[in-house]
């Protein structure tokens, strides 16, 4: 899938700026374009893609400091600066674009929502928002300000991709190292997911292309990717019960969202060499994600390239039922009404978080 990128706020930038990296590193040549978003200066400088500093008339470069409301009042200033700095990254090839964000911080939780509402008001063509939920432990305002954020970004984007702070973060890691830690798992993902339908090292027997992946996103609001894999069997019809085994690893350990089962919608994608691809193999895996989802619309296919494993990517839409989800949004709405500061986040006990603009 041809996809451009646009980072928003400083953890929107960092990922953005590792989804290009494994993009070039691994060949795909699916991220078309990317362009980093923000209102201080500082977290702009170091990254390796295009940028746009916003909100100069407001904070001189020096960043909203967790202010959503600010973040969203910014952008909609700065949008046509930002639009237009987006000539090029957004071309007549692209098949869809990704808003990438942090949805705790100042910039990125205000100023996402408002982006995407804008690039979908212009271009004809999917806007979904990759959305980061911060962990338990990352503070009160953080948590008030993407339970907000997420009600209303998941009302303007075509879907919003979401990941788990806490699902890959390992204890004893510092914040930095585990804030890199899982940029690099969620480019992988969305990598692999991206490239599925580009060009490739041989001939799948299924073909995934952009038009799977759209279908699939189009049936939900909120989605999360899973991934496991495992060492494949020279031999296809050895790794019929390797494919079905990964594949109930991907689901039940390996979501971008923990805990996250049910959908209303799927996409399965085995990754290997094609001649260890079974196509029982693909096809049991599909079966069993069908099952456990209790969805009907489960698409699947395989990718090829040149490995000695086998590697099975599952994506649900539809996963508004998610305990996970349901949980960090009674924790943003205690964060809300017991955070001293007066911060706009004060609207969520009122469930007035779609009014974030």
């Amino acid at each position: 899938m041809r996809a451009a990128l646009v980072g928003v706020g400083q953890a929107g930038g960092k990922l953005t700026e590792a989804l290009v990296r494994n993009d070039r590193e691994n060949g795909h040549g699916a991220v078309q374009g990317a362009l980093a978003v923000n209102t201080a200066s500082q977290d702009l400088t170091p990254l390796d893609v295009e940028t746009v500093l916003v909100g100069q008339n407001h904070v001189k470069g020096d960043g909203v400091g967790g202010d959503n409301e600010l973040g969203a009042k910014i952008m909609q200033e700065d949008s046509t600066e930002v639009v237009n700095a987006l000539d090029g990254v957004i071309t007549s090839r692209t098949e869809g674009v990704f808003v990438v964000a942090g949805l705790g911080g100042g910039t990125g939780s205000g100023g996402a929502p408002v982006l995407v509402r804008e690039l979908k008001r212009i271009y004809d063509i999917p806007i979904y928002c990759l959305g980061i939920l911060p962990g338990r432990s990352e503070g009160a305002l953080y948590q008030a300000n993407a339970g907000r954020s997420l009600k209303t970004v998941v009302r303007e984007a075509d879907n919003t991709i979401l990941v788990d702070n806490d699902a890959w973060h390992d204890s004893g890691q510092s914040v930095t190292d585990a804030y890199a830690a899982i940029n690099d798992t969620i480019a992988q993902r969305l990598g692999l997911l991206l490239a599925s339908g580009e060009s490739t090292d041989g001939v799948a027997e299924s073909v995934v292309d952009s038009s799977e992946i759209i279908n699939t996103l189009r049936n939900g609001s909120m989605a999360a990717i899973g991934y496991a894999n495992a060492e494949a069997s020279p031999d296809a019809g050895d790794n019929i019960n390797v494919i079905t085994s990964t594949a109930r690893k991907a689901l039940l350990t390996g979501m971008s969202v923990p805990e996250t089962v049910e959908a209303d919608a799927a996409l399965v994608v085995v990754a290997g060499h094609p001649d260890r691809i079974p196509r029982k193999g693909v096809e049991r895996a599909r079966r069993w994600i069908e099952g456990e989802t209790g969805s009907t619309q489960v698409r699947g296919g395989d990718y090829p390239v040149d490995s000695d494993q086998l590697a099975v990517l599952v994506v649900l839409s539809g996963i508004t039922r998610s305990q996970r989800i349901q949980d960090f949004l009674d924790r943003a709405s205690e964060a809300a009404k017991t955070d001293p500061q007066p911060d706009p986040s004060s609207a969520f006990q009122n469930d007035e978080l779609d009014d974030l603009f």
